[in-house]
């Protein structure tokens, strides 16, 4: 059965980056317009001071200041963290994420990862891979993966 999509749904990427000009840029709006059928996408990125300053401390001060900084944005949406440690799934069951829902968070953490008790509060906890990458390749994979979920739940043969 084909979902229904006469209404978007809403997904937020939230990370802890510095907002700059990148290489991806140009991907990350071409799968952005590829998921806008299916999803309005807003790209949240926070690197405040108190950010930059933990990483001048230790890596339990940084993830400590991710948590203050990614706080707000925890909330009554379905939330999602990208996290090593997390649970390795495939397109498909990446796609029952995005089932049924009226708005999802994505949270891509900092070079320290995440402090445990904000693990917690996510609904799932899912790895990319065995793996490392850089936080703007992680966002790629991200975008098309949500891209990819989106196919494979409306039937389109973009996800074969």
């Amino acid at each position: 059965m084909e979902a229904d999509w006469s209404h978007k749904v809403n997904i937020d990427i939230i990370s802890i980056a510095k907002k700059e000009k990148t290489i991806y840029d140009p991907l990350y709006k071409e799968l952005t317009k590829m998921i806008s059928r299916f999803a309005k996408t807003e790209d949240i990125e926070l690197f405040d001071k108190d950010v930059a300053k933990s990483h001048t401390i230790s890596p339990t001060a940084s993830q400590q200041a991710y948590t203050r900084a990614l706080a707000p944005y925890i909330g009554k949406d379905f939330c999602v963290c990208l996290h090593p440690d997390g649970k390795l799934i495939d397109s498909f069951e990446f796609s029952k994420l995005l089932n049924d829902r009226m708005a999802v968070k994505f949270f891509i953490g900092g070079a320290y990862g995440f402090e445990d008790d904000f693990l917690k509060k996510c609904d799932a906890v899912i790895s990319l891979g065995n793996i490392t990458m850089s936080h703007k390749i992680a966002k790629a994979v991200l975008l098309e993966q949500i891209y990819r979920g989106f196919s494979i739940l409306s039937n389109h043969p973009y996800h074969k």
